[in-house]
């Protein structure tokens, strides 16, 4: 199988997805680091026209987006059906806490790039509003975790859901935005996770200056 590169951060959650599903479907795989998240050319995010990360490269392919990632790669390894994938969700719950984690990971880095990078003043209302839901999203899966992966099917190697709410979680620890006190289930899924290998191996960490 030919090395793939994945375009992204070490510090990103939606490019950590990507890795933990590389090491999990044992796909071989090269991480290219974006330096500098203020450049405004497409180049600079491996050709992803809305200048964001991940991206995938492999052979004449160019893929958009963490969750289009992992489906090439578990592609790539013939392990499709070893997935849960979002749309395979087939209650209420779980359905609803993927949304949720989806909401999560786009509101932290709407408070990171906003209030950090950009330097805009934290108490705008557009912040103020992103924490509040953030905050109410985080206290609805901690109420509703054990519910939303009693739903998974028991043969599954992975889930879309379980690692990007590893990633989140883990996240939170490495870019403070909330605290994690709060929220006791999602504390002690992202510990019980965060032992496999793959997690170990991914660990959030600032890429090198180029």
């Amino acid at each position: 199988m030919s090395t793939v590169q994945i375009v992204g951060r070490s510090s990103s959650h939606f490019t950590r997805m990507c890795l933990i599903f590389a090491h999990e479907l044992e796909v071989p795989f090269e991480l290219v680091p974006v330096h500098d998240m203020t450049r405004l050319d497409a180049e600079a995010y491996g050709g992803h026209p809305a200048l964001k990360v991940p991206a995938l490269r492999c052979e004449d392919r160019l893929v958009f987006g963490a969750q289009n990632v992992c489906r090439v790669l578990a592609e790539r390894a013939g392990a499709t059906e070893r997935v849960v994938w979002p749309e395979q969700l087939r209650d209420d719950v779980s359905r609803n806490a993927q949304e949720l984690v989806w909401h999560c990971m786009s509101a932290q880095v709407q408070l990171v790039v906003g209030t950090g990078l950009a330097k805009l003043p934290a108490d705008n209302l557009y912040f103020t509003k992103a924490r509040g839901g953030f905050e109410g999203a985080l206290r609805w899966l901690d109420e509703h975790l054990e519910a939303a992966l009693s739903a998974l099917q028991a043969q599954r190697a992975l889930s879309v859901f379980e690692v990007s709410l590893f990633c989140l979680i883990e996240h939170l620890g490495f870019r403070p935005t909330l605290p994690l006190e709060p929220y006791p289930s999602l504390v002690r899924f992202a510990r019980e996770l965060g032992a496999r290998p793959s997690a170990e191996r991914t660990a959030y960490r600032f890429d090198a200056p180029a």
